[in-house]
Parts: C-alpha cells; sequence; structure tokens
C-alpha cells in the first residue's frame, strides 16, 4: 500500500522501519520542523526525519497541515493510508478524509483509558498493572475514534517512563503491520469506544515533577518512576536542585519523622521519610552535576541524618 506516515519522537521510529520491512510503499514523511536543542542551541532534526533521510524518503515539515498547498501535496500523493505516530501537529477534518482508508493512529494506551498527550506516564502514576496499544482509525475527537486492534502488555512496579515506552513503542511496531494487512486484505472491524472507562492523560509539566515528601511512599515512586527519563521527578537539597532517577520503597510507618527528613545514612545506602513510610534513593543527580548511584552521592557530599530535602 502507498503510505504516508506522520510522527516526530523516538516512539515514531520503530513503526516507521517496521513498515519500511513490511515491503509497504512509503510515499512521503511528515515531522515536526527542525528545533533548537543543546546548550549552543543548534537546530536539530526529529528523529523520524533522520530515519525517512536514511531511506531516502521525501520529508516535510510543516508548520501546520491547515494550509491548502499542504493538503493538495498530500492528495498528489494518492496515499491508501496515513500512519500517525506521536507526530505533535493537529490534522484537519480535511486531512483525515485524503487517504482512500483513512488515517491511523498508534495510541499508547488501552484506549478509552488515558486518552491524550501523555498516556505512558500517567498510567505508572496511577498504579496500572498494565498498559498496550491501540490502533485507532483517527476522527476529529481526542483520540476517539474507532478500534481497530489493541495488544496488552504488563506494567512492572520497577518500571520507568522510559523502559515502558521502549516496551510500548515495539508493541506498536507489530500492531500497526498486523492492522494494515487486515486493511489490505480486506478483514479490519472497527469497534466503537465504549463510553465507560474513559480518563484523560494531561501533558506533563516540569511543576507537577516536584516532590511532596508528605505524600505515600508508593505515590512518591511511581512519580519518580513515571518522570524519568523526562521531565524528572526534582527536590531541593542544601539549596540545589536535586534529581531523583531511582527510587524504591523501604518501609512503611516514620513516626516522629519530618517528611523529607534523611533517617539513615551510611556509605552506601541514603533513606528519607515520606507521608506513610520510608523510601531509599537508588540513584541522583544534584544540580549543575551528573547523575550518580547514591554511593558516589554520599561519598562526596556527606548528607547527615537530620537534613530534610525540600525545604529550600
Amino acid at each position: 500500500m502507498r503510505i504516508i506516515f506522520a510522527g516526530t519522537p523516538d516512539f515514531s521510529v520503530l513503526p516507521l522501519r517496521a513498515i519500511i520491512d513490511a515491503g509497504h510503499e512509503i510515499v512521503a514523511v511528515f515531522t515536526q520542523p527542525d528545533r533548537p536543542a543543546g546548550r549552543g542551541r543548534k537546530l536539530v532534526a526529529s528523529p523520524v526525519k533522520e530515519s525517512a533521510l536514511e531511506h531516502g524518503i521525501p520529508v516535510f515539515q510543516p508548520q501546520s497541515l491547515k494550509d491548502s498547498e499542504i493538503q493538495q501535496i498530500i492528495i498528489d500523493y494518492k496515499p491508501d493510508v496515513m500512519v500517525v505516530v506521536a507526530y505533535g501537529l493537529l490534522l484537519p477534518p480535511e486531512v483525515l478524509t485524503i487517504p482512500a482508508h483513512g488515517c491511523l493512529n498508534i495510541h499508547a494506551s488501552l484506549l478509552p483509558r488515558w486518552r491524550g498527550a501523555a498516556p505512558i506516564q500517567r498510567a505508572i502514576l496511577a498504579g496500572d498493572k498494565e498498559s498496550g496499544v491501540a490502533i485507532m482509525q483517527m476522527d476529529e475527537g481526542l483520540d476517539t475514534g474507532d478500534v481497530i486492534l489493541m495488544q496488552k502488555c504488563r506494567i512492572d512496579k520497577s518500571d520507568t517512563g522510559g523502559v515502558l515506552h521502549d516496551r510500548l513503542a515495539e508493541i506498536g511496531a507489530t500492531a500497526i503491520i498486523e492492522a494494515l494487512q487486515q486493511i489490505e486484505n480486506g478483514s479490519v472491524k472497527r469497534v466503537t469506544q465504549p463510553e465507560a472507562g474513559v480518563t484523560y492523560a494531561a501533558k506533563l509539566s516540569k511543576a507537577e515533577a516536584e516532590i511532596d515528601w508528605s505524600d505515600g511512599a508508593e505515590n512518591i515512586i511511581r512519580k519518580i518512576n513515571a518522570f524519568n527519563p523526562y521531565p524528572v521527578a526534582h527536590t531541593s537539597y542544601r539549596g540545589k536542585k536535586m534529581r531523583l532517577w531511582k527510587a524504591s520503597l523501604l518501609a512503611e510507618g516514620s513516626a516522629g519523622k519530618k517528611p523529607g527528613e534523611i533517617v539513615f545514612v551510611d556509605k552506601k545506602r541514603l533513606q528519607i521519610a515520606v507521608g506513610d513510610g520510608v523510601i531509599e534513593i537508588l540513584s541522583l543527580q544534584l544540580q549543575g552535576g551528573k547523575r550518580l548511584k547514591t554511593a558516589d552521592f554520599i561519598n562526596g557530599a556527606k548528607p547527615q541524618v537530620g537534613e530534610i530535602l525540600g525545604q529550600d
């Protein structure tokens, strides 16, 4: 089939490569414009653009798909399907109807749960035990289209946002191939999403990544896991921002201890009182420094029992 692919971040690359490897003809790729990144603020191409250029596929980077000239480009390619994976731009109604079989979206949740921008992190924050990928026929709503197929996977308690992201990207790559095969052979079945069970995965903000040490231990661990590698949970220590990359639940009960208080420290371990227990920090990063194992941080900073995180 003739396919136009629209995607931008790393999550989109595996499905793009899978479609190429399956023998479909990707006639064009749409991705976000190059963005400034790094300390030098040099323009950097998206992972999808880099992958498309490696395969000699024409790349388009419009600021919007509302422009009639851009829409005419899509029309001229005569696509059978447009596959959309974390593209980052809205598809206007005029675009949704151009491909012969419409536009398919790879969404990283078990719809209708976690419609929206950050389904991976929201699932971890909520303590969900499973996630998955939905292949959806796009309509004008926010992830409201009919579902062609869904594939589930577990969420382990130790999963970070990055780990679950990679797992779902692999699932998405296999699922989109199956969906395209169903469309090609005429066996596809589209199922309307139920109204029951709808939840929304709001976009992540850096502000919500700050740790509230009076919160429960499980919630804090989930936040640290969910926000790794972005936007990274954080607190403050001795007047500096401290990023928390990994932690574990240690014990329940922290009677007489203030939330955020260091209750135990030796050469390798750093334990912090929280609202209903104690957690152990396994990996962290102090402002201006690199990511460290706790033992290396302790060796340099010499933290003391009784010091309190998040006070400044």
